[in-house]
């Protein structure tokens, strides 16, 4: 490349001017949550409600910053002691994945008896500040693979990354394949600084906005309201096409197939939904190829919202869709903050319009499955019902597989299907309470269902859809082991580094890199406020003499971000493009924008943390730790 001793020395004068400034701190530059609901409370008492209604939404915007900042408290499946250095792995395994400088080695077991292909393994792992560069990008998956003899790179996909006292942690998705009661093994490394984001092919595919979306896969395409994200339809991409919908107009909602989860108030007073959402109060997507989750919470509305706006239960509902899956999930948390007096309450609802379905099914405690109506003395014990079609073999079929509470008098296993729901067609709900109406804080239900949208099968479909529900029931364990000492016979083909993930292109890489963080965001006036440091730079790739570069903006509020490509004037006035143009070596920069990820503070830099006042990422053990 061309000298680069001029970018680099103004890099340097801009680093010395900007370390001459100590960091202001953080809370000098903005309020706490402590401070706004001070202010919030004496301007309500003050009658002063425009400003409340401000300090409300600005309360809201902080106290999702600080969940981001908040260490996770859930724990890792792999940790910290699990990591061993590439360097010694076997020597074929270490030569295949040079560029990349640490790895796990992990075992997965299979205890239920069943052949898995394509099973998704969703693991959280534990990454250490100094190994860390952008998991997004060098995090890969390696299947280990003795039939074939070789290592073999899968599709993969990271997600939830959240801050701990030592570095990262992130849930990583794959799909395994490993025989009946049989282990396999796999690599996840990571830390390799010239990394670039992997594209997989994948049969998830997703459209739309938020929650407004759209999620394509093989076995189906399922809707979700723009409205309030709840399950509105889904098209069956067998021959004919089922849809299942639920028509008519709903109680003023917009109808949906999904109509839980919801309570009944007092006397019967009103329904209070989370159907009934103008939009989604709180809410989180995760999408990619892999995985496309969808997770919404808040207190269901008044049919009168927000003259009635009870803050008494809090539901959570999560959706995960999963590449190849003829099934998705569905996580919902009902949890009592004050107490409470109900009239019904119910966490699982599904309305089927059009008498899709000849028969009903339904799983008894054992994982049973029977064909017909549900016996009286199986009526509250429950584990999965559902409906299907002896000429189209159409189905859709529940799986509760997890249902606990805590508070409840008894947690009622109910719901039995029927085949004829006045105007509709089909119908299931369940009542967990029973026949309880009051209702302590601290109470809560939780439950963790699977729907299958597999055709029926010709033969032993109890069988087959049993063996579905051990399978889901009983998931892969990932396990962490040492470094073999040996390969196997098992080499990787190639190299698992792309052209530009190579340790040669590092000099290059890091030319790339230093220049970008001259390149400045200009509404931050005093600092060096670099968008290397700041996080909005995803990925640059190498193709030859062009250099591709992907950016994000910190927030939707700032859509513009072709400013930081040529400023054009300005404080700095000099963009991504003229910067890169200036390397030897570079003839054009193609630049791309995407929201996905979306950006959050995981993704600045310890530099760019100390610049805008934040302490540092991991807790600094003390002197002889």
């Amino acid at each position: 490349m061309k000298s680069t001793r001029l970018l680099l020395t103004l890099f340097l004068l801009m680093t010395v001017m900007t370390e001459a400034r100590s960091a202001v701190p953080y809370e000098e530059r903005t309020d706490t949550v402590a401070e706004k609901l001070r202010m919030l409370t004496e301007a309500y008492a003050a009658g002063d409600d425009d400003l409340a209604l401000s300090l409300a939404a600005s309360l809201r915007e902080t106290i999702h910053f600080e969940k981001n900042e908040d260490f996770a408290t859930a724990p890792a499946q792999l940790t910290l002691d699990d990591i061993v250095a590439v360097a010694d792995l076997p020597k074929s395994w270490a030569r295949w994945a040079q560029g990349w400088q640490h790895a796990r080695v992990v075992t997965l077991d299979e205890a239920a008896g069943i052949e898995r292909r394509g099973e998704p393994v969703d693991v959280r792992v534990a990454f250490p500040a100094g190994q860390l560069v952008d998991l997004h990008r060098e995090v890969r998956v390696v299947r280990v693979d003795p039939s074939s003899k070789r290592l073999i790179e899968i599709t993969s996909q990271v997600y939830g990354i959240e801050r701990t006292p030592q570095g990262l942690v992130a849930h990583v998705v794959f799909l395994a394949d490993v025989e009946a009661d049989a282990k396999a093994t796999y690599l996840i490394l990571h830390n390799n600084p010239n990394a670039e984001r992997p594209e997989y092919p994948s049969d998830l595919q997703v459209s739309g906005e938020g929650y407004d979306l759209d999620i394509d896969s093989r076995h189906y395409t399922a809707h979700l309201s723009g409205q309030m994200g709840q399950l509105e339809r889904v098209v069956y991409k067998r021959q004919h096409g089922l849809e299942l919908y639920a028509g008519g107009k709903g109680p003023g909602e917009p109808p949906t197939i999904d109509w839980s989860n919801d309570y009944v108030d007092a006397e019967h007073f009103q329904k209070l939904r989370i159907r009934s959402w103008p939009q989604a109060p709180d809410y989180e997507v995760v999408r990619g190829p892999l995985v496309v989750q969808v997770r919404r919470w808040g207190f269901p509305a008044s049919p009168l919202h927000p003259v009635f706006a009870p803050s008494r239960v809090l539901v959570d509902q999560t959706y995960t869709f999963y590449a190849g899956a003829d099934y998705f999930l569905k996580d919902g948390t009902m949890r009592v903050v004050k107490d409470v007096e109900i009239s019904a309450m119910r966490d699982d609802e599904w309305v089927l319009s059009g008498y899709s379905f000849s028969d009903m099914v339904w799983f008894d405690a054992d994982g049973k499955m029977h064909e017909g109506a549900v016996p009286g003395e199986h009526a509250n014990d429950l584990w999965g019902v559902g409906f299907h079609h002896k000429d189209s073999r159409d189905a859709f079929v529940v799986l509760w597989l997890e249902h606990e509470a805590e508070g409840l008098d008894k947690l009622h296993h109910n719901g039995s299907p029927t085949l004829h729901y006045f105007h509709h067609g089909q119908l299931w709900s369940r009542y967990p309470a029973g026949p309880q109406t009051q209702l302590q804080a601290g109470t809560w239900i939780r439950n963790h269902n699977a729907y299958l949208v597999a055709p029926w099968p010709e033969q032993d479909a109890a069988g087959t859809i049993e063996r579905v529900r051990r399978r889901l029931k009983t998931p892969l364990q990932a396990t962490a082991m040492a470094a073999p000492k040996r390969d196997g016979g098992i080499e990787g083909e190639g190299m698992l580094a792309r052209r530009g993930e190579v340790p040669q292109m590092g000099p290059a890489k890091a030319a790339i890199w230093e220049a970008l963080r001259l390149v400045q965001d200009e509404q931050f006036y005093s600092i060096d406020a670099n968008i290397v440091d700041f996080g909005y730079v995803y990925d640059v790739q190498l193709f030859g003499d062009v250099v591709k570069v992907v950016v994000t903006m910190p927030h939707r509020g700032r859509p513009v971000w072709q400013f930081i490509e040529d400023h054009g004037g300005g404080r700095v006035s000099v963009g991504i493009r003229e910067r890169l143009l200036a390397l030897e070596g570079v003839r054009d920069v193609i630049l791309e924008h995407t929201w996905y990820p979306a950006w959050d503070i995981t993704r600045v830099t310890e530099s760019g943390r100390h610049t805008i006042g934040l302490p540092p990422t991991a807790i600094q053990p003390k002197a002889g730790e």
